[in-house]
């Protein structure tokens, strides 16, 4: 079973309170910083963890945070300028903590240079961001319906279906493995699913963690 990690949240609007709902449902916990006053009376109510009301921007809030416990940080305001300068500043007091920013466009290259990841408007979801914190294996592409996910993982070496052909493998009902990860042909039943390689699925909801056993052991 994968550690528990802790993740600070700057920013309690739509995509930040995604992103820690979808951390907590993976079992890690979560710290949001939120500086308006009515998003942080939301996110306390909704039980979803620790919740500071400041700007975390500023080095006495960011602090209260205690980034030398943290795993990752990521500033998902709607400002990206104040998002990169919370990555900075967090890491002026934590050098090793990963950090993902919201950018507005790909051109934004000065983000490259000071923080591990960045989110772009065309991914603005919670799921996405989760993936990118966690570092995980597991990559969610889309979120077709609310019941459906196109998921990319990597084969453990350990894992039951692992150099195994796909005609072999008993995978859940509301499961369908899709392709390799270079998308370069379907799968079929002569499809090995080969260790440490990537593969695409279209997953319902109810089996995605029956098909993360099967795939990672």
């Amino acid at each position: 079973m994968a550690r528990t990690k802790r993740f600070i949240i700057a920013g309690g609007g739509r995509v930040g309170k995604q992103t820690a709902e979808n951390l907590v449902d993976q079992g890690h916990d979560v710290l949001l910083i939120e500086s308006d006053e009515e998003r942080v009376e939301v996110l306390s109510d909704a039980y979803i963890g620790p919740v500071i009301h400041g700007d975390a921007t500023r080095p006495s809030i960011l602090q209260q945070a205690d980034l030398a416990e943290a795993d990752a940080i990521a500033a998902l305001t709607d400002e990206p300028g104040t998002n990169l300068a919370i990555c900075m500043e967090a890491q002026q007091y934590a050098p090793s903590i990963r950090t993902i920013a919201r950018a507005e466009t790909e051109a934004d290259h000065e983000y490259d240079e000071v923080v591990d990841a960045t989110l772009l408007p065309e991914y603005l979801g919670g799921d996405h961001a989760a993936d990118i914190l966690t570092g995980e294996d597991i990559r969610t592409l889309v979120y077709p319906t609310a019941d459906l996910d196109i998921i990319k993982v990597t084969v453990a070496p350990s894992a039951p279906v692992a150099g195994r052909r796909l005609d072999e493998i008993a995978l859940p009902s509301g499961s369908l493995l899709i392709s390799t990860a270079d998308r370069t042909e379907l799968a079929g039943a002569d499809t090995v699913l080969e260790p440490d390689e990537q593969y695409i699925l279209a997953v319902e909801t109810d089996v995605v963690d029956e098909v993360l056993d099967l795939m990672r052991g």
